[in-house]
């Protein structure tokens, strides 16, 4: 089984189109592009019927965790997904994921399925059993294109554009879709580092006017579920 391990920051940044392109142009100079291009990311979200892992999240505590499986485009039922536990702490991020087919992942949570052996696994089968009732409750997706940097291995950026979400086709093996978080001329810019940002990325952010902001693409989604619930509209709490 492979098992991954991160801990770093993670700053984002709600940008333009224009904001975008002067970064990258200025990247040519400093970053590399990811080997792997541009792609798309699908994620499904994992919480209780009562979003009670999303709502807990909302409210900025010191600490907050979530789950979720993830593919790197629509996913086969027996190809690479990844299972993720994510947690936050005082500012730093800490993701652990396990290799897992969205079919083994599926039929975990539906509770005729297992994990295999390892010490993620045992931290996933734990998050379970502790929250309880866990089902799929959101599928997101966004085009996002990186960079790395050659001089610094901890340093990567990435810009993600067509941030959209569903509550249905609740699965990895779906098509890409569903309705639009941010306008066609935003992106949202992560800078993803294990220590400081170097000053030539700081300078970089100054001279574009770019400054850091608060913002959960699952929190955006549950925001606007919670109001349509509000107004009357279909029942999407």
């Amino acid at each position: 089984m492979i098992e991954t391990i991160f801990q770093r920051h993670e700053l984002k940044y709600l940008i333009t189109e224009t904001q975008r392109r002067e970064l990258e142009a200025a990247f040519a100079q400093t970053m590399a592009p990811d080997p792997y291009g541009e792609s798309t990311v699908c994620n499904v979200y994992y919480d209780t019927p009562d979003y009670r892992l999303i709502r807990a999240s909302l409210e900025k505590p010191v600490y907050k965790e979530k789950l979720r499986a993830r593919s790197y485009g629509p996913a086969s039922p027996e190809g690479e997904s990844f299972l993720e536990l994510k947690k936050k702490y005082n500012g730093i991020v800490y993701k652990r994921r396990i290799v897992l087919s969205p079919l083994q992942t599926e039929a975990y949570f539906r509770g005729n399925g297992s994990l295999p052996e390892g010490q993620i696994s045992r931290e996933i089968e734990y998050f379970r059993r502790f929250y309880g009732s866990l089902q799929p409750t959101l599928y997101l997706c966004y085009d996002r294109r990186g960079y790395f940097s050659p001089e610094q291995a901890d340093l990567r950026v990435t810009f993600d554009r067509n941030i959209a979400w569903r509550q249905e086709g609740l699965s990895l093996t779906g098509p890409a879709g569903g309705h639009v978080l941010l306008r066609p001329d935003q992106s949202l810019m992560e800078i993803k580092v294990s220590d400081a940002i170097p000053f030539w990325l700081v300078s970089l952010l100054s001279r574009f006017s770019i400054r850091q902001t608060s913002y959960s693409k699952y929190g955006e989604a549950y925001k606007i579920i919670l109001g349509r619930s509000r107004e009357g509209g279909r029942n999407y709490v």
